[in-house]
């Protein structure tokens, strides 16, 4: 089993870590895609340790990128297969990672944007340690079907995505929320009007504020 690392910048209080937020990247990139989200979203969790994995695998068009699983398939079944097999590696991060931190398993939050959106839902819905908190950037909820039987907790997820998004349909991100609502998970959504593939100014603002209100529910380290 491959180990996941990548890029990590804080905290910005320059303290020791008391929550740690993984960034995962989309299809065909790496960790440093998203890493500069961080000096962002550190002003609203300065305690933060924010880590950009790389996915594990090679992305299978060629090129620097990886990607979280294969897209040879596209049919939800064969993704969701692809999921099972990274699931563990993402655990096993966060388990180091807060070990090294010595820092609970609750003090986590899942970021991911497009194909890292698609797995930090799935996982992070069925971790036997919920997250603190999921953001889930131009993604879409696979095997909703099976999530009442298989999720271990209801934490609060976002779900952000531009409306002219032409690479991941908006409509992804409209029927996981209906998904998440059915099975009693606290949701926000933020669509943006004619923007595309991408995060804007509102999906920052919005990260930012879904960061800071988990940590606010923590308890005191």
């Amino acid at each position: 089993m491959a180990d996941l690392d990548g890029p990590r910048w804080g905290p910005a209080s320059r303290g020791r870590p008391k929550e740690i937020v993984l960034l995962l990247h989309g299809v065909g990139a790496d960790g440093n895609d998203l890493i500069d989200l961080a000096p962002r979203w550190g002003r609203a969790v300065p305690d933060a340790l924010f880590i950009a994995p790389h996915a594990p695998f090679p992305y299978a068009a060629g090129g620097f990128g990886r990607q979280w699983f294969s897209l040879w398939d596209r049919t939800p079944a064969q993704m969701v297969e692809g999921l099972k097999v990274v699931a563990p590696m993402l655990n096993a991060l966060i388990t180091r990672e807060c070990a090294a931190a010595g820092l609970p398993e609750t003090r986590v939050m899942l970021m991911g944007f497009s194909q890292g959106a698609m797995t930090a839902l799935y996982c992070g819905l069925r971790r036997s340690t919920p997250p603190a908190a999921i953001l889930a950037f131009s993604g879409v909820l696979l095997a909703p079907e099976s999530l009442s039987a298989e999720m271990k907790g209801r934490p609060p997820v976002l779900l952000v995505h531009g409306e002219a998004d032409q690479v991941v349909p908006v409509a992804g991100s409209r029927a996981a929320e209906r998904a998440l609502r059915d099975a009693g998970v606290p949701v926000e959504s933020v669509y943006s009007p004619r923007l595309g593939h991408g995060i804007d100014e509102a999906g920052l603002s919005a990260g930012a504020l879904a960061l800071q209100r988990a940590v606010a529910t923590l308890p005191p380290t």
